[in-house]
């Protein structure tokens, strides 16, 4: 039975119920300095045992090991890196960790933590709900989900993120009074955003339009919103706060 066929009632040999996952894990060719990236830096870089077959039991990784005291937070989905990055740079006092299951975007997220020199970044290459599965629960004080893939077909919208199936557990790990912040152009997923999330234990944290129109004040514009910037779509900025 193919992966896109299995039931949730369907066991991966970990005993953890097999997950669909919907996207692309390569696209273009790898650069010459891109693989040296991945071979010399990523296993480094590695928060840990991550994955079913590497941890089966799904112990919890020690995040007082990999950051000390420092608070940490998360980007599901880190695309090429240039947000996280940044962020990393300008709070060295916080500890980073990052998903991203496109190969392609790992790489270029190895190079400009070579250039940035940033030390407080973990790099997991692969599916953010496997994260989920080893965080300590209310370990996480910030996150991030920057333009994730809109899928715009409505038969596809149960494959975005901000699905229950997705949000609950992103809850579970996140301390009470956590920010999540999600940036997206598409308006279609604003509304979905503005409905599922409240649903999973968080407030809106907006009292006027420019509290969505305007980017926050620590933000880095990616390759993502000069996309929709140059396609004439408009960025919405939507803060939301953990409930305790």
């Amino acid at each position: 039975m193919s992966d896109d066929k299995k039931s949730p009632q369907d066991q991966h040999p970990s005993g953890v119920p097999w997950r669909n996952f919907y996207g692309r894990f390569k696209g273009k060719g790898l650069r010459k300095s891109q693989e040296a990236y991945l071979d010399e830096d990523l296993a480094k870089l590695s928060p840990g045992k991550v994955t079913w077959e590497e941890n089966p039991d799904r112990k919890n990784l020690d995040l007082q090991a990999l950051f000390g005291d420092r608070d940490v937070w998360l980007e599901v989905g880190f695309g090429g890196g240039e947000h996280m990055v940044h962020q990393a740079s300008q709070n060295p006092d916080v500890g980073f960790i990052g998903c991203e299951p496109y190969i392609n975007g790992v790489a270029m997220l190895l190079g400009k933590i070579r250039e940035a020199g940033a030390d407080n970044i973990k790099v997991h290459p692969g599916d953010a709900r496997d994260m989920f599965d080893v965080l300590p629960a209310q370990s996480i004080s910030r996150a991030f989900l920057l333009y994730p893939d809109p899928w715009p077909k409505k038969r596809h919208h149960r494959r975005r993120f901000v699905t229950q199936e997705h949000l609950k557990p992103l809850a579970e790990v996140l301390k009470p009074g956590a920010i999540f912040r999600v940036a997206t152009d598409i308006e279609d997923y604003v509304r979905q955003t503005l409905e599922e999330v409240p649903k999973a234990g968080f407030e809106w944290l907006a009292e006027g339009p420019s509290d969505w129109r305007d980017p926050w004040g620590d933000w880095i514009s990616t390759r993502y919103e000069q996309k929709a910037f140059r396609e004439g779509r408009t960025p919405h900025y939507l803060t939301f706060r953990r409930l305790g």
